[in-house]
């Protein structure tokens, strides 16, 4: 068997070496320098451009603006407190197990305090049966809609464990609010 001799070519100075392939990333100091500088500019008009958009009236809620949307505003406050009411619905299927949720349904109404159900029996609205039924799982009552016309009303059950997760965070300032016990 013959062995093939592997012989290497060295180029000779005067042969020119292959090119090497240029750099992917040619790293400038002065290149970068100007991608921080759009980089910070672009976050400064975005700040800016968020803070004059949330600033708008339009925007914001108020607790006036619930207080004066609530059905009965009137009555509401004086007996009770205004909410933002949410309808949504829950659908659960267990093989395969999966979790849908419709999309919510803002309006505004009310929740009642517990001493001032008789407001809702007065005017027919809620039974005797409804209010003890009520009353035994302390809970409450709210509703939506004119009380004059047909209110959706029902038993509601508070859940203080539900807190605003948002007050007394590193960085917000003032004592955590009082909440009223209905």
């Amino acid at each position: 068997m013959k062995r093939k001799s592997r012989s290497t070519t060295i180029p000779s100075p005067r042969e020119k070496a292959p090119a090497s392939k240029p750099p992917l990333f040619d790293f400038n100091f002065t290149y970068m320098a100007i991608l921080g500088a759009v980089l910070a500019l672009g976050v400064g008009i975005g700040i800016a451009f968020a803070s004059t958009a949330s600033s708008n009236p339009q925007n914001l809620v108020t607790r006036e603006a619930i207080d004066r949307s609530a059905p009965n505003a009137e009555l509401c406050v004086q007996y009770g407190a205004s909410a933002m009411v949410t309808d949504m619905r829950v659908y659960v299927t267990m093989s395969p197990f999966s979790v849908y949720v419709t999309q919510p349904n803002m309006q505004p109404g009310c929740v009642l305090r517990k001493n001032n159900w008789s407001i809702l029996e007065q005017r027919k609205l809620v039974t005797s049966e409804q209010v003890r039924e009520c009353k035994n799982r302390m809970n409450t009552f709210g509703f939506t809609g004119a009380l004059e016309g047909s209110p959706k009303i029902a038993c509601i059950y508070q859940n203080n464990d539900a807190g605003n997760t948002f007050f007394n965070q590193p960085g917000t300032v003032g004592p955590r609010p009082e909440t009223e016990d209905f």
